[in-house]
């Protein structure tokens, strides 16, 4: 596969300027629902501006250049200037400790952040190592450091954007970090859109589409599509404000293409459930004439009604959840990639779906199985490396170019894939049996009672489950209208029904009921919603041995 200098993201950005200046690209939220819109001929006048900003600090060329912040339009400008500049860009997640911040700015030799949108500011400014420039983004907290505005202002549009070469490192993405130290994985240009060049055709898309923003821009997955897929085809991005107005952002959109991750897919169904519970909706469903109403009700309700493709990725989504969302009329689909092959990878037709499974291997790509079951995939978005870490590279790169990616899985006789857990979540009862907990939890969060679960248990002589409830039964039990004695019996059924499917080694002893549920503000998820296993594990181990000595099938923190 060849890629040129016209396929990379800054010559796309630049044809979009040339032929559609007045389009709008990216909308900004702020003040409680306002917006601004940025055509793309101010999107790339600000970058322009910004660009001859960072050339005037004389900075070595193709320096690291961080940016830190939730998603926003001045987000992907800064990315854009940083490239326009000869630099290279190093995303931070906008939840990191100073701890992380500080390893990752002094690891990547960043030599100036840009501050964007942050809730936490104080926290992120205590790792930034002293010294470092600062440039504040609009929308940021006060820094007390230069302004983007201020920079537009006073610097002239940079009037030739340089040619970078498609094998150039682009950026480094350091990773979510589920476990260890964040490794930072250098992909070049021609990484950062091969997915696009190789499989053009995966779904038809034009400018007239629209994208909601909102997983971090620091992880790959959301940097391949809600930047660099929206950058390649001219699609309009929208951006969420926060957390308490994801519906109403949603709304606003009203995205025809949709990206999540499991956890808000079950918090949406969760969200569904609690205004119609699931027997009723199941009822209204089989009835031919208000099932169509039905369907547009809820999709509306979500903002999802003009969704056209539906993608679910990051984690294996149960396909009990997968099943009812296209019982909607979403067109759901799975994916699968990783932030070292840019997540051009697997993924889903919507003619050939096999539900539970992620798809067959895209256009370029190559997969095989080892003879241990992890799955092996080499891929034209494939890393340069990891970051002045060429022993981890050897660690995980196999001597014909293939990437050992740490899964398990499996291939069906048409080559579509399903991963059936981590390699290193495997582990081993008392019995000397070995147990995979990913596909015990996603039968568990699949009846809709818990939205988090994790399978453990080394050392035991069976397994068992600690989860957390379902957001709607959450609050229900907090404001006194739900007893957890009424909900014990429903976990304890759903206990003996996964169990019945399972074989005897991997059965659950018990669930145990978290007080807390487990958010990346704790630590007990990652920035883009993975589980931390090692670090769940750690906070309820002493709890364990009182747990099994009770002899309960259900009990309570």
């Amino acid at each position: 596969m060849t890629i040129s200098g016209d396929d990379l993201l800054l010559a796309r950005a630049a044809r979009w300027e040339a032929t559609m200046p007045d389009r709008v690209f990216l909308t900004q939220p702020h003040s409680g629902g306002q917006t601004t819109d940025y055509t793309w001929r101010e999107t790339m006048d600000q970058a322009r501006r910004v660009a001859t900003h960072l050339a005037g600090l004389n900075l070595p060329p193709r320096s690291q250049v961080a940016i830190v912040g939730k998603n926003s339009a001045h987000w992907i400008m800064a990315d854009l200037a940083i490239w326009m500049a000869g630099h290279v860009s190093v995303p931070l997640y906008p939840t990191l400790s100073a701890d992380t911040a500080r390893k990752i700015l002094e690891h990547s030799e960043a030599r100036l952040l840009f501050v964007g949108k942050l809730d936490d500011w104080p926290t992120i400014r205590a790792g930034v190592p002293t010294g470092l420039p600062l440039i504040e983004l609009p929308l940021a907290p006060e820094t007390g450091a230069l302004r983007w505005q201020d920079v537009v202002a006073r610097s002239a549009p940079l009037a030739q954007i340089p040619q970078r070469d498609p094998a150039e490192l682009s950026t480094i993405i350091y990773t979510s970090g589920t476990t260890g130290t964040p490794k930072g994985v250098m992909l070049s240009f021609s990484g950062m859109v091969a997915a696009m060049v190789a499989d053009p055709a995966t779904i038809d898309v034009t400018p007239q589409d629209r994208y909601l923003s909102y997983l971090p821009l620091a992880h790959s997955y959301e940097r391949y599509v809600g930047e660099g897929f929206c950058m390649f085809h001219g699609i309009r991005v929208y951006f969420a404000e926060s957390l308490e107005s994801f519906i109403q952002d949603l709304q606003r959109a009203r995205p025809t293409l949709f990206c999540s991750v499991p956890r808000l897919w079950m918090k949406f169904q969760s969200g569904v459930h609690a205004k119609v519970p699931p027997q009723k909706l199941q009822r209204l469903l089989q009835i031919p004439i208000v099932r169509s109403l039905v369907r547009r009700k809820i999709l509306r309700g979500l903002g999802l009604d003009q969704t056209r493709y539906a993608a679910s990725g990051a984690a294996p989504l149960a396909p009990e959840v997968i099943d009812w969302y296209r019982r909607l009329g979403l067109n759901l689909l799975e994916g699968y990639g990783m932030s070292e092959n840019h997540s051009y990878s697997h993924a889903s037709d919507a003619d050939s779906v096999r539900v539970g499974y992620v798809g067959r291997s895209r256009p370029g790509v190559e997969t095989r199985i080892s003879e241990h079951g992890e799955v092996l995939v080499k891929s034209p978005g494939m890393m340069m490396g990891y970051f002045k870490a060429p022993e981890l590279t050897a660690e995980v790169v196999t001597a014909d170019g293939f990437l050992r990616t740490g899964d398990r899985g499996e291939l069906d006789d048409e080559g579509r894939l399903r991963i059936t857990g981590r390699v290193k979540e495997l582990f081993k009862t008392s019995k000397g049996k070995y147990v995979a907990p990913a596909p015990i939890e996603n039968q568990l969060m699949s009846a809709g009672l818990l939205e988090q679960c994790c399978v453990t248990g080394a050392g035991f002589p069976q397994p068992h489950a600690v989860g957390v409830l379902a957001e709607n039964l959450r609050a229900l039990v907090d404001a006194g209208r739900v007893q957890q004695a009424e909900l014990t019996p429903k976990l304890g059924a759903l206990l003996d029904q996964v169990n019945r499917k399972l074989e005897s080694h991997e059965q659950l002893q018990f669930i145990a009921v978290a007080k807390v549920a487990w958010a990346i503000e704790n630590e007990f998820l990652t920035p883009t919603m993975k589980m931390r296993r090692a670090r769940i594990e750690e906070r309820y181990a002493p709890l364990a041995q009182g747990w099994y000595a009770a002899g309960q099938n259900v009990l309570w923190e």
